[in-house]
């Protein structure tokens, strides 16, 4: 052990060790993983997984899932994560539709609605909005409506804990993981609607439906924004915004923890998660223009949740008016290219800035998504392409892939629900640093 992180709080290192093999789980699907291979991979004591995965059985998020042929002794018992154990809101707020999505413990959408929204209302009439279409999805879900046609009983595929007891669990010690990530530990997340790490300390509202079992509503929106606060700032093109406490007035209406963050942060956490790589920018042309940074294999959004405003990079002095106030932004002359019909002009305009920010942060990778993006792939990803070709070439660099952000249509609303369950996993920042895929 670190004896320089000898000092830490024990229920901090229990919590992240837990973290560390349910993240295990996850990532073992349905094929499921021993404990001796869960032990192998996270360097934690035999003794000590036993421990963890004998709690999280308990908690109902883990189960048997058959055993496997040992090389040598017995054969080990192979355990796999509960999706259904729990459920996360993912609500994504553009400035004229509202996709909500709930999704499973693996990251499985298992419902969906979409709504027109008039962003410019404000922010109460906003939050009612959203409130209600989040009641209206769990509703669909627990009638039987959901994506899959089936409903979600109370309790459904949670296995009875007196009845799985782990007769495998021994040992009192635990290797510690990462002892400096203050990851919460999955009996607190998943204690009976606990509060998340940021929220006010709401308690369930009965006008929302508690079956499916959610955690939680991450909320992704255009910013800038404060991450920590879940305050808004001057939202481009709707001062009226400013100030607005839009994660505290939507768990107070809806009774469940919030998380808000920025439409692009959402979506490279989400994109993160998925393998996308160390080093990338997601960028996102919808109504607006933004960028999700990924640093180090995690998001970054700076000390003020400020990073990634792509967007208003100003390329031309001279250029038409943003509505941010300044002249010549790339949101403006992209917009401004996209009314005119000229997908290949808001191309080259959306490739010039890329390729400054590819020399700015040196990053590997570029992807692209969005509603504007989605209505000619094609021509982005190649028009993006060929100016970051063309620089490279200026400059005797490497060239940097340009790519179509996997699952684009719905990789916002998707990263806004991973707000919820990355934490549960350890994964609130992507992955651990050296963490194997």
């Amino acid at each position: 052990m670190n004896r320089a992180n000898s000092g830490v709080n024990l229920a901090v290192l229990r919590g992240h060790n837990a973290a560390l093999v349910l993240d295990l789980l996850r990532t073992a699907g349905d094929e499921g993983i021993s404990r001796l291979e869960l032990a192998e991979r996270t360097g934690l004591t035999p003794q000590g997984v036993s421990k963890i995965t004998a709690r999280l059985r308990e908690q109902g998020l883990v189960t048997e899932a058959g055993r496997r042929a040992s090389t040598g002794g017995k054969p080990r018992t192979v355990l796999r994560l509960v999706p259904d154990a729990g459920y996360a809101v993912g609500l994504h707020l553009d400035r004229d539709e509202l996709t909500a999505v709930l999704v499973d413990l693996a990251g499985t959408v298992v419902a969906e609605r979409r709504a027109p929204l008039a962003f410019g209302a404000g922010g109460d009439a906003v939050v009612e909005a959203a409130a209600s279409e989040v009641e209206a999805l769990l509703r669909d879900v627990a009638a039987g409506e959901g994506e899959g046609g089936e409903g979600v009983e109370p309790g459904a595929g949670v296995p009875n804990a007196a009845a799985s007891g782990d007769s495998e669990a021994s040992g009192d010690s635990e290797a510690p993981g990462h002892p400096d990530a203050q990851a919460p530990g999955a009996a607190q997340a998943l204690d009976a609607q606990a509060p998340h790490a940021q929220d006010p300390g709401v308690h369930p509202d009965p006008r929302t439906p508690l079956t499916p079992r959610v955690l939680g509503v991450g909320v992704a929106l255009p910013g800038p924004l404060d991450h920590s606060s879940g305050v808004l700032h001057r939202v481009t093109g709707f001062p009226e915004w400013d100030g607005f406490p839009l994660r505290d007035a939507l768990a107070g209406r809806l009774g469940l923890p919030v998380v808000v963050d920025k439409d692009t942060n959402a979506a490279a956490l989400g994109l993160a998660l998925a393998g996308c790589g160390d080093s990338f920018a997601y960028l996102h042309l919808g109504t607006g223009l933004g960028a999700g940074l990924v640093l180090g294999g995690a998001p970054y959004r700076g000390p003020h949740t400020g990073a990634g405003e792509f967007g208003h990079q100003v390329i031309q002095l001279d250029g038409p008016l943003c509505g941010c106030g300044n002249r010549g932004c790339i949101e403006a002359l992209c917009l401004a290219a996209v009314a005119a019909g000229s997908f290949d002009e808001a191309a080259r305009v959306l490739g010039e800035g890329a390729a400054n920010m590819v020399g700015l942060l040196d990053i590997d990778l570029v992807l692209l998504g969005g509603r504007t993006v989605a209505a000619a792939e094609d021509r982005f990803v190649e028009g993006v392409r060929a100016v970051l070709g063309e620089r490279a070439r200026r400059g005797g660099t490497v060239e940097v892939p340009v790519l179509r952000a996997p699952g684009s249509q719905s990789v916002v609303v998707e990263g806004a629900a991973q707000l919820v369950l990355a934490p549960l996993y350890g994964r609130a920042h992507g992955r651990f640093p050296g963490q194997p895929e």
